[in-house]
């Protein structure tokens, strides 16, 4: 598959098979968070990857929809607390590094067959207590890894020039 194939197949999904996630497949996705781009090469960030069995209603804690526990895994990305590069107006980059990696490993996941939903709105205290996050971890993105249950709805997009500026 293409890589314009890849990001027409990628969706949101809100539906999971309880099915096992084969271990070369999940290499393959850390190995593509890992050769994500970060500001000046810091990597200040760190996948945290939670299996959901026998821990749904703690994860529900993290984000109270019943599909987001269905997959047989959770991954958060983390940005480390003062080790990203900071923009001369002190802007950290940790975010937004975090962010890149997280599109690396939704990207990764759909090539391997896999669904993803990116999850923002989710709550970053019970995320921190239930995943046992290190106090210098900030989780920034969170995404159920499982595959699919049903098929791919239509997608909804803004046009290209609503969304660009030519100057």
């Amino acid at each position: 598959m293409d890589f314009f194939e890849l990001i027409n197949k990628r969706y949101s999904v809100r539906s999971y098979l309880p099915d096992e996630i084969e271990s070369e497949k999940l290499q393959k996705i850390l190995e593509a968070a890992r050769l994500a781009p970060t500001a000046c090469n810091l990597q200040a960030f760190r996948v945290v990857i939670a299996k959901t069995e026998g821990r749904r209603e703690q994860l529900n804690r993290v984000y109270p929809r019943n599909w987001f526990s269905e997959a047989p895994y959770i991954i958060a990305v983390c940005a480390e607390k003062g080790k990203g590069w900071v923009r001369s107006d002190q802007k950290s980059f940790a975010d937004v590094d975090a962010a890149i990696v997280m599109d690396h490993i939704i990207l990764a996941a759909t090539a391997l067959g896999l669904g993803t939903c990116w999850i923002g709105a989710f709550d970053p205290k019970a995320a921190a207590e239930v995943l046992e996050l290190d106090k210098d971890l900030e989780p920034i993105v969170l995404t159920p890894l499982g595959y699919p249950k049903g098929e791919q709805p239509p997608k909804r997009r803004k046009a290209v020039e609503d969304l660009v500026i030519y100057k």
